[in-house]
């Protein structure tokens, strides 16, 4: 039984907007994707950070969501920037009964367990976005109050956090994100997003208590990362 990460995967089954078209590490990525999820066996746990599928609603979504309800293990989603297809806990969990998608769940004001281990998580938000008049304070006050309550929902277990947004990178920190992850003792936070040159600019390791790690599926070949056995 282990515990992985991995954010972006940018799911394309139901939506013609494939990512080869960026070149690079992702020419072929739906290809890597399944050679890279090899790694998981029936009794695994995967937390996927985010940006999850092209689709822009779940009937869209469908043939990405069969695709990961065939992989071994328990999927845990968190949502993305680009998840357009996303929409209430409830509708969710409703149409993966109706489709028989029996090991996906969400991550939406919530916390799922792991041993002892609480999941915790949400999207996030790139507070400083507000210098260029695009930042929405009500959607960021929102994502503040669904991270508090992911964080809550773990009682005293130790925390993890998964996040789609970097709370930090160089040049970059969210403070209110960061001090909710100060103020609820989590001590090693996932995240995602970055892609391409924006890689340069993760942070990678312990910075003031906190471990941090990057994700994103081109940044790890596209391949789950332990987070835990």
């Amino acid at each position: 039984m282990a515990l992985y990460a991995l954010g972006d995967p940018h799911l394309c089954l139901g939506a013609d907007k494939p990512m080869d078209v960026f070149g690079g590490r992702w020419e072929g990525y739906m290809e890597k994707l399944r050679a890279g999820f090899s790694v998981l066996t029936p009794d695994d746990t995967l937390v996927l950070l985010g940006d999850l599928s092209w689709a822009l609603d779940m009937e869209q979504a469908a043939p990405d969501f069969a695709f990961l309800a065939g992989l071994p293990g328990r999927k845990l989603i968190v949502k993305g920037n680009h998840d357009y297809w996303w929409t209430t806990k409830r509708k969710f969990e409703r149409f993966c009964g109706d489709h028989g998608f029996e090991n996906l769940e969400l991550i939406h004001n919530s916390c799922a367990l792991y041993g002892e281990f609480a999941l915790c998580g949400t999207r996030g938000w790139f507070y400083e976005e507000d210098r260029q008049g695009t930042h929405d304070e009500k959607i960021f006050r929102r994502e503040l109050g669904r991270l508090e309550a992911s964080l809550k929902a773990a009682g005293e277990r130790e925390k993890l956090c998964f996040l789609h947004y970097p709370p930090k990178y160089r040049g970059y920190e969210c403070p209110e994100i960061l001090q909710l992850l100060h103020e609820y003792g989590v001590k090693r936070c996932y995240y995602g997003h970055l892609h391409a040159d924006s890689i340069r600019l993760a942070i990678q390791g312990e910075s003031d208590g906190i471990d941090f790690r990057l994700v994103s599926a081109d940044y790890v070949n596209f391949t789950p990362q332990k987070v835990l056995d």
